[in-house]
């Protein structure tokens, strides 16, 4: 439902992101229309239905059985994710917004990065302490808490915020796909605060179920200074090294 202009201009600014992209890894979108309703809009989408739903959702059935991801599949859905990131980062754009709900999982296991309204250009060079504050308060309404890049928290006057927001992102679901939660998710459930607890170090759970490489991997994604933060490219590279693509497909040139 579209009560002003502001909503119709996000409603077809969502529209326009899913547009943009035609990739196995992104959710494409099938039909749209603004339908009037009296002195209102009504934004319609129309988007594929997966009955297996999200990521969000495999990871809860796994808890309830006591079980946790493989380390292959973890890497397997990964890659998929990481796919459509570096499509959408390609394009000069940042999808502001990843999260375990906003990936879908096909019949074949692959991922589907949905929800595209957060979606903005990728690099936004702030000048002022006002654009600091603008940024600042557009990311708490839009940027779910729990997968917030530091960054986000306290936007600094004459800084530059760029797509590895979402790399930071990418670190909390895979970090979700190998524990069952976010790190961060028990933290807003009690209330305390994330924007103090993303500026600690991460401590990465002691287990023997994953690899050495698959820990160094979810360290590399979750460092608190974005400068120091590497890029998608360099995220694949590690995925490469740890379980190279199927032949014929070298995921980093897609």
């Amino acid at each position: 439902m579209c009560h002003d202009k502001d909503d119709r201009q996000e409603a077809m600014h969502e529209v326009e992101m899913h547009l943009l992209f035609e990739h196995p890894n992104i959710l494409p979108l099938c039909a749209h229309a603004m339908v009037e309703r009296g002195s209102k809009h009504e934004a319609w989408l129309l988007l594929p239905f997966l009955k297996r739903g999200t990521l969000w959702q495999e990871v809860e059935i796994l808890k309830d059985k006591g079980a946790f991801m493989p380390e292959e599949r973890i890497l397997a859905i990964l890659h998929g994710i990481c796919r459509g990131l570096q499509t959408i980062h390609n394009k000069g754009f940042a999808h502001r917004d990843l999260k375990p709900t906003n990936v879908l999982l096909d019949d074949e296991d692959q991922p589907l990065l949905m929800d595209l309204g957060s979606m903005n250009q990728a690099r936004i060079e702030v000048q002022s302490s006002r654009e600091a504050m603008t940024v600042q308060d557009w990311a708490a309404q839009r940027c779910t808490i729990s997968y917030r890049a530091p960054e986000l928290f306290t936007v600094e006057r004459e800084s530059v915020i760029d797509e590895r927001t979402d790399i930071w992102s990418l670190g909390c679901v895979l970090y979700c796909m190998m524990f069952g939660e976010g790190p961060y998710d028990m933290t807003f459930q009690k209330g305390d605060s994330v924007a103090l607890a993303v500026q600690n170090h991460l401590n990465v759970p002691q287990n023997t179920r994953y690899s050495p490489a698959l820990e160094h991997l979810l360290s590399s994604t979750m460092v608190v200074n974005p400068q120091e933060r590497p890029y998608i490219a360099d995220i694949i590279c590690q995925l490469e090294a740890i379980q190279p693509p199927p032949t014929g497909q070298d995921i980093t040139r897609i």
